[in-house]
């Protein structure tokens, strides 16, 4: 019997609103529900958030549904979680992240060959509404070629 694979949740959206200058894996804290929960693919990225607190990178607004099958020790689901990083890694990061403009947003949660569960986060800079056009333009052009190839063929 094979064993399902656990998903990969991505954050379209993400890549809609802002640019991205450079992407890190970071390793995230989680309790044995959410990890459950996880497998079960009941994770939501779309409002998730980085921020610096004393040093330390946390992800706000990531939202892991309560384990169905939990009991008393189920977990919050939109409670703060450290993210996992190299000591060296997080102050080049917080660095970049405190000049203007820039954020950290979570862009990918998955699972690793050794079973843990990462998340790639993205330190990224707003677009603005003529970069939208721009992005939006690009999407269609590529959609009408591919449309077209299908029909040469």
């Amino acid at each position: 019997m094979k064993k399902k694979a656990a998903p990969e949740i991505t954050n379209r959206r993400a890549t809609f609103e802002y640019a991205f200058v450079s992407k890190h894996e970071a390793g995230i804290a989680l309790l044995g529900t959410e990890i459950k929960s996880y497998r079960a693919g009941h994770v939501n990225l779309s409002d998730a958030y980085c921020l610096f607190e004393k040093g330390e990178l946390y992800i706000h607004n990531l939202y892991i549904a309560e384990y169905e099958n939990g009991t008393y020790s189920n977990h919050i689901p939109r409670r703060l979680r450290k993210l996992l990083m190299r000591r060296k890694e997080l102050n080049k990061l917080e660095r970049k992240a405190s000049e203007k403009g820039f954020t950290i947003i979570p862009y990918r949660v998955y699972l690793s060959e050794r079973g843990f569960v990462k998340v790639e986060i993205a330190l990224a800079q707003g677009k603005k509404s003529y970069d939208k056009r721009d992005s939006i333009r690009e999407k269609d052009n590529k959609r009408e070629l591919d449309r077209l190839n299908k029909i040469k063929l």
